[in-house]
């Protein structure tokens, strides 16, 4: 994990990935990072890359309360602090867009009915600002509210690139609006977004190509997650595997800088991560990939070493171990997060986990063969 590595043009100085975490702690006024976003971040920018949380392509996107946007001036200012910081302490950062299509709610769209490629119940739950709400049956996007959809997507990464950005990542994994127009279940179009699998992915490509224009080159991320069991109409099962696999195949004929891929979730807490559902799709794409989901230290080297994947990115050890990156060259312990402190609140959780020291980890000396 502490070899260089490059991506698309972006040197990586090692292969340790920050996974894009969504922590809720947007100022309300405005959706807008804050000096806390910067601090945040910055304490992590010994990642080869830090994938900054998912964030907001428009208003019609928004479906989750704290999360910030990048379709206001306001909120492109706010973000150059965050990489103006970053920058400064070495790293590099891209940024996650975001949409989430009929998983929103209406408490979080002025009233207004999500819209999703069907009227179909995704059946999941929206964070909205009393708390989790079931999700309702949305109204199908039109051809015209498509188009606008894929033009928020080249205007946020436009905005993205003005805002210090080293590239951008699409969100297309989860229950979200992406997610939903690939999935068969919940996509019952006729047109040209839907009906078989080629025309059910014309979305996300059409987003990768209007995304890559801003960058002269390919600095577009696609995270998928086909194994993420996001309830009863996010089971994965052999088709929609399958679909993944043409999709993923698909990708190679796109301006794509890197595949961010979610594995499955583990079976136990100590079992090891399921490296062959990685390789499926590994020996599809042609370009870097980053694996994802219940990695150690032990089995990220691993699957690097075995060509698996090209780097490995962490998100809950990323939250308590701000110096992740020291703490796996020297070995040493790592802390866990509290849950609680996840989403929403200030300080507490968020910006005051400490870097690690070798007076805080006697098992280190004791390691290397010296006294505690």
């Amino acid at each position: 994990m502490l070899r260089p590595l490059d991506l698309a043009g972006l040197r990586l100085p090692n292969r340790v990935v920050m996974a894009p975490l969504t922590r809720a702690r947007a100022a309300r006024d405005g959706l807008l990072p804050t000096s806390m976003h910067a601090d945040y971040y910055g304490r992590r920018a010994a990642a080869g890359l830090i994938i900054a949380e998912a964030t907001w392509v428009s208003r019609q996107a928004i479906g989750f309360t704290g999360v910030p946007g990048i379709y206001s001036a306001e909120q492109v200012t706010a973000w150059r602090r965050v990489t103006d910081t970053v920058h400064a302490l070495g790293g590099r950062i891209v940024l996650q867009l975001w949409h989430t299509g009929a998983a929103s709610h209406p408490d979080l769209l002025g009233g207004r009915l999500p819209a999703g490629p069907s009227p179909v119940n995704p059946r999941t739950r929206s964070f909205t600002p009393t708390g989790f709400q079931e999700t309702v049956t949305p109204r199908a996007m039109t051809p015209a509210e498509i188009a606008g959809t894929v033009a928020d997507y080249r205007t946020a990464a436009h905005h993205a690139r003005r805002a210090g950005f080293d590239g951008v990542e699409i969100a297309a994994h989860g229950t979200f609006l992406i997610a939903q127009f690939l999935n068969p279940r919940l996509n019952h179009r006729t047109d040209a977004y839907g009906g078989d699998r080629t025309r059910r992915r014309r979305l996300l490509l059409e987003i990768v190509d209007a995304v890559a224009a801003p960058w002269n080159g390919r600095r577009v991320g696609v995270r998928l997650g086909p194994y993420l069991d996001g309830g009863e109409l996010f089971r994965p099962d052999a088709a929609t595997l399958a679909d993944h696999d043409d999709l993923v195949t698909a990708l190679n004929d796109h301006p794509v800088a890197y595949l961010h891929l979610r594995g499955p979730d583990r079976p136990a807490p100590d079992a090891r991560p399921d490296t062959a559902a990685i390789a499926r799709y590994r020996h599809r794409f042609h370009g870097p990939l980053i694996a994802n989901n219940g990695f150690d230290r032990a089995s990220a080297n691993a699957a690097i070493e075995a060509g698996t994947a090209d780097a490995v990115s962490f998100g809950t050890h990323f939250i308590a171990n701000p110096d992740l990156v020291t703490r796996f060259a020297l070995d040493r312990e790592l802390t866990t997060g509290d849950p609680t402190t996840y989403y929403g609140g200030g300080a507490r959780g968020y910006v005051d986990h400490p870097a690690s020291t070798w007076q805080d980890d006697p098992g280190q000396q004791l390691r290397e063969g010296q006294q505690p």
